[in-house]
């Protein structure tokens, strides 16, 4: 039998979906504006991987900003690749944080968001390529500035990639909602889908 949704339960849930909007729409956005405020300089790089192209541009991206972490965040079977790259570029081990916990972009910045907090970081470099760099950001915004992080982007070209749809765009802003209240991205569901 199904039960019908009383005018009750519709006016709770669209007080619950207002307060989301609310806490979205006006905490994160303040969060970020006190991080820019408070460091208004880029206090590390985080560089999404898959791209060896990414690497070398954040080497030498790096070679104009030594005083600078790098954190590298990529499939753990690309972490090897990724430092010799870096080494290349003679950036020292010391200054190299390599992370291979991500699976796709969402979880680029939710397996990282506590390392970045820990260091006590308010805004950071946000390396990726040019037509990622949509998502990537939208992605940053939620999971990293309701942390009180803000992101200066500096996009990789790429060789003719369009930008990524507003689709996926979409669905990786809802998962990173999701992440806020439950800890989950969702990422297990289907991988396939996610990259």
């Amino acid at each position: 039998m199904k039960r019908k949704v009383s005018k009750r339960d519709r006016l709770r849930l669209v007080r619950l979906v207002s307060a989301i909007a609310f806490i979205l729409t006006g905490i994160i956005p303040g969060r970020i504006a006190i991080a820019f405020h408070q460091a208004p300089i880029p206090q590390t790089i985080l560089v999404l991987g898959s791209a060896s192209e990414r690497m070398e541009f954040a080497a030498r991206f790096w070679q104009s900003h030594t005083n600078l972490d790098i954190w590298v965040s990529d499939y753990a079977w690309n972490l090897d690749v990724n430092r010799r790259i870096f080494q290349q570029f003679d950036v020292p081990n010391q200054r190299l944080h390599l992370d291979g916990r991500a699976t796709d972009t969402v979880t680029n910045f939710t397996t990282l968001v506590e390392d970045f907090v820990r260091q006590k970081l308010q805004h950071i470099y946000l390396i990726t390529s040019d037509y990622h760099m949509k998502r990537a950001r939208a992605i940053a915004s939620i999971v990293l500035g309701s942390h009180g992080i803000a992101v200066t982007p500096v996009g990789v070209p790429s060789r003719g990639d369009k930008s990524e749809t507003l689709v996926r765009v979409l669905r990786d802003c809802g998962r990173s909602v999701v992440w806020i209240f439950t800890g989950r991205t969702g990422a297990s569901l289907n991988p396939h889908l996610m990259l």
